[in-house]
């Protein structure tokens, strides 16, 4: 039976894995930041969204941008893998997701936007009701959708949490197997998972008192715990396709 590291184990693991690396890692994680605030932000400046049709257009442009924002997730997946593997990393490697299928990456992240966006439609029409109706009661089923919405959605979120790892381990699959197979290796899991990320909620809290400064340091650092997770859930399994 494979005894996993526990959440601190892991954390020291990155910390000694960062030492004399922040430099790339915060170089990196500002680039994606801006390419990613940059494009996101294009809706804004084409559609003014003052109308119910102009809203659909506006959410319909914005979730086609936010597929390209996948191909940054699987070069930073494959930068903290490299860092977790004890080579050499740069910044340029946020960019390699553009030469490992990118096709599959943009695949992965529509699967993500998906179901986020549909976690969230019933709470956008409560939403627009109250706001067009001013009836309170809206607001409890508001309430009710956005509990229910975000416990599934982080519940499938941690079910799929390790596609982009896996991409990078495992290009020759599709889309469609990576994402079965990250609920495979996650059963069991999902829980332990959620355990960390929750363990780093305090610190991103306190974060904000330094006017998030302190996030150029905390981003790198919970993203190398998450390839470290990852590369524990991996070890001792066999490279084998997931199971249809």
């Amino acid at each position: 039976m494979n005894k996993y590291k526990s959440s601190g184990q892991l954390k020291g693991i990155a910390k000694d894995q960062l030492f004399g690396h922040y430099g790339t890692a915060i170089g990196a994680l500002l680039l994606v930041g801006i390419i990613t605030l940059i494009i996101t932000g294009l809706p804004d400046w084409f559609v003014s969204a003052n109308s119910i049709p102009e809203l659909i257009i506006y959410y319909l442009i914005s979730f086609i941008i936010s597929l390209f924002t996948g191909i940054f997730s699987s070069g930073e997946a494959f930068l903290y893998l490299k860092l977790t593997c004890g080579q050499p990393v740069s910044v340029k490697d946020v960019f390699s997701g553009f030469q490992v299928y990118p096709d599959k990456a943009i695949v992965l992240q529509l699967v993500f936007s998906t179901l986020a966006y549909i976690a969230q439609v019933p709470m956008m029409i409560f939403y627009y009701l109250f706001l067009t109706t001013g009836q309170v009661n809206y607001v409890l089923f508001l309430s009710i959708f956005c509990v229910v919405g975000s416990s599934i959605a982080i519940v499938v979120g941690l079910m799929f949490s390790q596609a982009f790892y896996l991409l990078q381990d495992f290009p020759q699959y599709p889309a469609k197997d990576l994402l079965k197979m990250s609920r495979q290796i996650m059963k069991g899991h999902k829980g332990r998972l959620f355990y960390i990320s929750l363990s780093f909620l305090p610190l991103y809290l306190l974060g904000i008192f330094s006017f998030c400064i302190v996030y150029l340091w905390l981003i790198p650092y919970t993203n190398a715990v998450m390839a470290n997770f990852y590369m524990d859930l991996m070890k001792g399994r066999s490279q084998t396709p997931p199971q249809q």
